[in-house]
């Protein structure tokens, strides 16, 4: 479920991230896409790590949906190099990049992840 304030706090989200710059390991594309699933339901999802992003995103147990089906909150999945994002608006992803978010089109991503 998402939590009742979801629009706001995913909002607060990526207003403190906008100028947050990838910072390995504690500012990266798992931690930014955590920290939206907080956002968006209230709780922290328990995952686990594995070989590839998509299965480590797997194991959190929301469902796969196709990228053009993701609305704001979900969890997209971009290839090249691979990395999450969160849908933010309009059919645009955001990502963590070398000086803060970068949004990019929803048709540069491969998989999405329902969330709430």
């Amino acid at each position: 479920m998402r939590h009742p304030c979801w629009a706001t706090r995913l909002a607060a989200l990526l207003s403190g991230a906008e100028a947050r710059p990838f910072d390995p390991p504690r500012w990266t594309c798992a931690a930014f896409a955590l920290a939206a699933v907080e956002a968006v339901t209230g709780v922290r999802p328990s995952f686990r790590v594995l070989p590839s992003l998509a299965a480590s995103a797997d194991s959190a147990g929301f469902p796969r949906i196709a990228p053009l089906f993701a609305r704001a909150g979900d969890i997209a999945l971009a290839g090249d190099p691979p990395r999450l994002g969160v849908v933010a608006d309009a059919g645009r992803v955001a990502f963590v990049g070398p000086r803060g978010l970068v949004r990019e089109p929803i048709t540069t991503c491969t998989l999405a992840w329902r969330i709430g």
